[in-house]
């Protein structure tokens, strides 16, 4: 069996006065020397390490004498105008708000409390583990959410796999709420090229939202019962019976490493939270999830995300529902 370690780099001056440090490179501070050599790891048959100095002094102090490959590709993201500046250093920018939550994690309410302090005409929700991969991807959103009858733009969300982790969102997919063209290659368009296509849908992530403030206070903002999932879903559901459109726009690509932050959703209190959150969508949206989906046909599989047929009723054949089960690990849960 294959064990991976993912080891994070030594402190850093920068690290040290809680400044954004990605593509800056500085060397490791004294104390992150000092607190490295008291570490030990089992020496890895291979050893690969990012370019940055700081990782480079790391892979040498944890793996003395081992040689290691240099991957670009693990160079960290660049923080823009908070790149090597910390919240103090920030604070004196006109254009940054820095806000602080002091408390337990709920994504809904954490929104709402920085969207309440917002003073711009659009609200852009955007998750700290999303990195653009084109520059003009806000413009090309604002663009499309300056339409009248719009009430919020979803973006094309793609894992550093290069393979797809949100190209809109169906009600009843997995259950509930689901991403659809999971995992397909990102370059590849998909069943009627809808995944490259801009168009309605019931739903996006609020991994990377954009939608007009007055939008967001008239459908009244996320619903803070749900903490962690589906309060994007329910957001959207809300702003589409207040009779706006909710469109998903390709055209803004960005890399989502998907919870990464927080982790999995694997302990008791969380699976509890979960099942919560579940019977709150099922008791407020009964009528959708029972209809269906007014942007996605109904002859169409809830359990496969790439707009695959429904099995023919009479027709399943025991390999074929086995198949279909299988299917259901593609639906991911909606975040």
């Amino acid at each position: 069996m294959i064990r991976l370690y993912l080891i994070r780099h030594g402190q850093t001056p920068g690290n040290k006065l809680q400044r954004y440090i990605g593509t800056t490179d500085e060397p490791l501070s004294t104390e992150g020397k000092e607190f490295l050599e008291k570490l030990t790891y089992p020496m890895p048959e291979a050893l690969y390490v990012s370019p940055l100095c700081r990782c480079v002094e790391t892979a040498g102090i944890l793996f003395p004498g081992k040689s290691f490959h240099i991957i670009e590709e693990l160079s960290e993201c660049d923080f823009g105008e908070f790149e090597n500046k910390n919240y103090k250093e920030l604070s004196g920018n006109r254009k940054i708000h820095l806000l602080r939550w002091g408390k337990e994690f709920n994504y809904s309410a954490i929104n709402n409390f920085a969207a309440a302090h917002a003073k711009g005409e659009y609200l852009l929700f955007l998750n700290n583990d999303v990195k653009s991969i084109n520059p003009d991807w806000l413009e090309e959103m604002l663009g499309v959410c300056q339409r009248p009858e719009v009430g919020g733009v979803g973006a094309k969300l793609i894992y550093p796999d290069n393979t797809i982790q949100h190209a809109g969102c169906v009600i009843g997919m997995g259950g509930i709420a689901g991403h659809m063209f999971v995992d397909m290659p990102a370059d590849r368009t998909g069943y009627l090229h809808k995944a490259s296509l801009l168009q309605d849908m019931s739903a996006v992530t609020a991994a990377c939202l954009l939608m007009k403030k007055e939008v967001f206070e008239q459908a009244g903002g996320f619903t803070e019962e749900l903490a962690v999932a589906f309060n994007d879903v329910d957001l959207c559901l809300k702003v589409r019976k207040n009779g706006y459109l909710i469109v998903y726009d390709p055209y803004a690509k960005l890399y989502h490493m998907e919870s990464k932050t927080r982790g999995a959703e694997d302990s008791k209190e969380k699976v509890r939270r979960f099942q919560t959150e579940i019977e709150y969508m099922r008791c407020h949206w009964i009528d959708i999830l029972k209809n269906g989906d007014p942007c996605y046909n109904k002859n169409l599989s809830l359990t496969k995300w790439n707009y695959s047929l429904k099995p023919i009723p009479g027709m399943e054949t025991e390999a074929g529902q086995k198949k279909e089960k299988t299917g259901r690990k593609s639906c991911r849960k909606y975040q």
